[in-house]
């Protein structure tokens, strides 16, 4: 893990300068996210220190767009990962919900190297150009160098740490609670469980990392979800049996499709994503969070 942090970035008085310090990540929504569902939610900033942040890794830095109580005080952590559509609008706006119950949400743009994942329009194409380059080791360590960060920081409280993500980040999550077995829970939203195919930069999928999780993992999914077929999902929990892994299970929305929580999207579930909603902060709570 790395040691070296920056702890963000005071706007500078020249305009050129701030800009290049604060608009590293992209404004708005993906491209091929537009035009951007009627259901779609904001939530506004009262009340909290949001807006993006820099990190430093261990090749250098990379934005992350980071959400906490102004408040003066000491807050749990929540890592967010991203969707394949990076750290877009939906994704800060996620940090903003977990900051206004009371977390530091950090979500650090974990394609950065790669490529601006915002500006393709067809989903085949970002996972060619982009996604499929992404090493999980790179993803584990800039998720590592966003705790530093956080801790940082001195608002943050990294003896609790939660992660969470979606869809691409779903898998993350999983991946991360055995990276670092500091995490105190996480909750997976849809993401893959099974490998399409063998990849050298993605190693394992969750249902062969399930023998080591010792993280509890709370997994959301949807039963009409053509991605992930239904019997991923068994095979995951024949996994977690089969490894005495009861701290950690899967939920599964009968009638909601891939992205159920994404309300910027036709996918959107209102139903299933706020009762995803309440079983995440209800995990969390269990867990110490």
């Amino acid at each position: 893990m790395t040691t070296s942090v920056l702890t963000g970035f005071a706007p500078p008085a020249d305009n050129c300068l701030r800009d290049r310090f604060t608009t590293w990540l992209h404004q708005g929504f993906a491209r091929s996210m537009v035009p951007v569902a009627a259901s779609v939610i904001t939530t506004d900033s009262n009340g909290l220190t949001a807006g993006e942040v820099k990190l430093e890794t261990r090749d250098g830095p990379i934005p992350a767009y980071r959400a906490v109580p102004e408040k003066a005080g000491k807050y749990p952590v929540v890592l967010v990962v991203q969707e394949i559509f990076g750290v877009h609008e939906h994704i800060k706006d996620v940090c903003r919900r977990l900051a206004k119950l009371g977390y530091f949400a950090i979500a650090p743009e974990l394609y950065f190297r790669q490529g601006d994942v915002t500006k393709f329009t067809d989903n085949t194409e970002i996972f060619a150009k982009v996604v499929n380059h992404v090493p999980d080791s790179q993803v584990m360590s800039d998720l590592d160098a966003a705790v530093v960060f956080a801790n940082a920081s001195g608002k943050a409280d990294t003896a609790k740490l939660g992660i969470t993500g979606f869809c691409w980040g779903g898998r993350i999550t999983w991946t991360y609670c055995v990276h670092n077995p500091k995490v105190r829970a996480g909750v997976a939203w849809y993401g893959r469980l099974v490998a399409p195919s063998k990849a050298a930069l993605q190693p394992a999928y969750p249902v062969e990392l399930a023998g080591v999780l010792k993280v509890p993992v709370r997994g959301l999914y949807g039963g009409q979800d053509a991605s992930i077929p239904q019997d991923h999902v068994e095979q995951m929990r024949a996994a977690l049996k089969a490894a005495n892994n009861a701290a950690s299970e899967i939920i599964v929305y009968p009638e909601a499709p891939h992205a159920f929580y994404a309300d910027y999207r036709p996918s959107f579930r209102k139903e299933a994503a706020e009762d995803g909603w309440q079983k995440m902060q209800a995990w969390f709570k269990q867990h110490g969070l």
